[in-house]
């Protein structure tokens, strides 16, 4: 588990999916959101570590944090299968959870709050369409920071690249990357993936590149 404070209450770490196999197309080690707002604690995608010392390290910092800002918890979900941790922390720590319309009917009694993308979410946080999959993106104004979940993937060189050509069904890779340069119009300072490093600087150039393709 790799923790890394990015700003005064915005927090990125990384820990072991359990369903990750060798050969997988994907890194074995996630990304996850925490970021404290004037309302609310949010938490995106939050996966808790199994290595039993890293995870009782883990419960143990968190929750001191979530005491110590005495805020209500909500967990957002980028898409189904980024469930993760989710129903275990809601029930820790009384938080709601948040997913598209989408991504709540694939989710069995997790999610409680269902939304439609563009609706403004606790703690100020925009969900935006990511245009496949009925994955949502997160928009944190406050500090630049774009937090998607399969849809914009680190590069291994210091930028995001679109998913590989297998993870598409029904969109065109070309196709998809044309439908997110929206995207652009957002002073993106940072994206903070879920697979490969964020970027946390100059967000906005490393988009352009990737949908450029």
């Amino acid at each position: 588990m790799n923790v890394h404070e990015l700003a005064p209450g915005l927090w990125r770490w990384t820990a072991p999916h359990p369903d990750w196999r060798e050969g997988a197309d994907w890194p074995r080690d996630v990304g996850c959101v925490y970021v404290e707002t004037a309302g609310t604690v949010v938490l995106i995608d939050p996966l808790v570590p199994t290595d039993e010392a890293a995870r009782a390290t883990f419960l143990e910092h968190l929750d001191a944090d979530v005491e110590r800002n005495g805020k209500p918890v909500a967990i957002l979900l980028t898409l189904p299968w980024h469930v993760r941790s989710a129903a275990e922390l809601a029930e820790r720590h009384g938080a709601e959870v948040w997913a598209s319309s989408a991504t709540a009917e694939q989710v069995d009694g997790v999610v409680t709050n269902p939304f439609e993308p563009g609706q403004i979410l606790p703690g100020g946080v925009i969900g935006i369409d990511a245009q496949r999959e009925g994955e949502t993106m997160y928009w944190l104004p406050e500090h630049g920071a774009l937090v998607p979940g399969d849809s914009l993937l680190g590069d291994g060189e210091g930028g995001v690249r679109i998913p590989p050509d297998s993870w598409f069904e029904d969109v065109p890779p070309a196709e998809f990357a044309l439908a997110l340069r929206g995207l652009l119009d957002l002073p993106v300072e940072r994206v903070l993936v879920s697979h490969g490093e964020p970027v946390l600087a100059d967000g906005k150039a490393a988009l352009a590149a990737a949908l450029a393709q």
